[in-house]
């Protein structure tokens, strides 16, 4: 099974997208992701469309709760005309405190049915703007009743775009099944706890809704220690992810819900740098994958065959100082 090899752009200003996009092309990465952090999701992307040919790109993720499924719809279909197709639809829910303190929007008494809503909401945007439909989208999050000639973009050469949703748990990876394209899988994960809780949670969900047969694109990046240094950093962020308390199943998957609940107590009192003593080389191990750059491919492989479809390595992208490593892998991982 081939998997392909993504990157992630996660801080990086305007300016450099240009520059990164044409590096990670001429490098053979199959996409590359943005995230909603410290800059907009969707700006950059404008930027990669008009610099590269092949390359397919998308958000991993985009706040949807933070937006309209009518400005999401907008905003995908106009990246997906100008790059003639290669665009790709990341939403995620965020967390309650971020959704109401940090966005100062309503948390939703049902994040899972408010999300599916907003999936369906804007594939029926969608349709009224390719095949003509009148839009007539009612649900209890959202009302999308009024289109006219004005206001519609028409139809587009790719109108297909797939969404994706992001998740950690059982609920959001049975809304995917139901009714999306892929799934990001949170960083913040173990190859036994996608294989094991995951994975038949999204079967449920496809089964449920006639989707059996259907085939769902799984995406994540992967925590990577190629060095000493990257090491104590990958221990540090696993021990972030593991103290939010919505993300404790991977770790009581494992039996480490007691260390989950030790570090959740460390963040509310911000003794973070304490933290990361309490992510044992044992944990690491399940969370990370080890090896040089250009010799990760058969750890990813033996790691994530049959699960992921695309990986991308927890690690910023630099062109020019890792290329041939990096070309090295993209070759192992496509033979």
């Amino acid at each position: 099974m081939t998997i392909r090899l993504d990157t992630a752009f996660m801080t990086n200003t305007l300016s450099e997208i240009p520059t990164l996009v044409k590096a990670a092309e001429a490098l053979g990465f199959d996409a590359v992701w943005t995230s909603e952090t410290q800059h907009d999701p969707f700006l950059p992307l404008a930027l990669v469309a008009e610099h590269t040919t092949q390359l397919r790109f998308g958000t991993a993720v985009a706040i949807g709760f933070a937006r309209s499924p009518m400005t999401l719809a907008h905003t995908a279909w106009d990246l997906a005309a100008q790059s003639k197709g290669r665009f790709m639809l990341g939403l995620g829910t965020q967390v309650k405190p971020h959704i109401e303190r940090r966005f100062s929007m309503p948390w939703p008494e049902s994040p899972v049915n408010k999300l599916r809503e907003m999936v369906q909401a804007i594939r029926a945007i969608w349709r009224s703007w390719q095949a003509g439909e009148r839009l007539n989208f009612r649900g209890e999050y959202f009302k999308h009743t009024l289109m006219t000639p004005f206001f519609s973009p028409g139809a587009i050469d790719h109108p297909d775009i797939p969404i994706y949703i992001a998740g950690v748990n059982t609920g959001l990876a049975r809304l995917c099944g139901e009714v999306c394209d892929g799934f990001h899988v949170h960083p913040f994960h173990t190859a036994a706890y996608v294989r094991d809780v995951i994975k038949p949670a999204m079967a449920e969900g496809a089964a449920k809704a006639g989707r059996a047969n259907v085939k769902i694109e799984m995406a994540s990046g992967v925590f990577a220690i190629t060095s000493a240094a990257d090491r104590e950093f990958v221990r540090s962020q696993v021990s972030f992810y593991a103290s939010t308390p919505s993300y404790r199943p991977v770790l009581e998957h494992h039996g480490w819900g007691e260390i989950g609940e030790r570090l959740s107590a460390l963040a509310a009192r911000g003794e973070w740098g304490e933290m990361p003593a309490l992510i044992r080389d044992e944990m690491l191990n399940e969370f990370a994958v080890s090896a040089p750059l250009a010799d990760l491919a058969e750890p990813l492989k033996a790691r994530y065959a049959g699960l992921l479809d695309r990986v991308s390595l927890y690690r910023p992208f630099t062109p020019g100082a890792e290329d041939a490593a990096w070309k090295t892998l993209i070759a192992q991982l496509e033979a």
